[in-house]
């Protein structure tokens, strides 16, 4: 145990550029910085790709998705058939600044928020490709 602890601190010493030479003296710092990555540039660069690539992988299809889903409820409209979140199936009847009034069925009526509406399933009696 104590081997694998002494091992893992000669590690890094000798990765942090602190080793000392067989005279028994440090050597200087190479110019690069050292350590395992060559110093505080290159270490910069790598941060920049990873918060690019995260940036790429998540944010940017969220954000298109998101803008994707405004225009569909901009473009909404009475006699259009929808789908809400949980399920219910209606006719857009009315519509308002945050809300659509619904028919589900013969003289049943129901508001939703714009929020609750998930899918366009005809628009004007038309089908939607999805």
């Amino acid at each position: 145990m104590l081997a694998t602890i002494s091992n893992f601190a000669f590690f890094l010493a000798d990765a942090n550029g602190a080793s000392e030479t067989t005279s028994g003296t440090t050597p200087t710092q190479p110019q690069g910085g050292g350590g395992l990555f060559g110093g505080g540039s290159s270490m910069l660069i790598i941060w920049v790709l990873i918060i690019a690539g995260m940036y790429f992988l998540m944010i940017a299809p969220q954000r298109k998705k998101q803008k994707a889903m405004q225009k569909m409820l901009s473009e909404m409209e009475a006699g259009d058939e929808v789908m809400t979140s949980s399920g219910i199936f209606g006719t857009i009847v009315n519509k308002k600044e945050d809300r659509f009034t619904l028919r589900i069925a013969e003289g049943v009526k129901i508001e939703i928020h714009k929020s609750a509406v998930q899918t366009v399933l005809k628009k004007g009696g038309q089908d939607v490709k999805a």
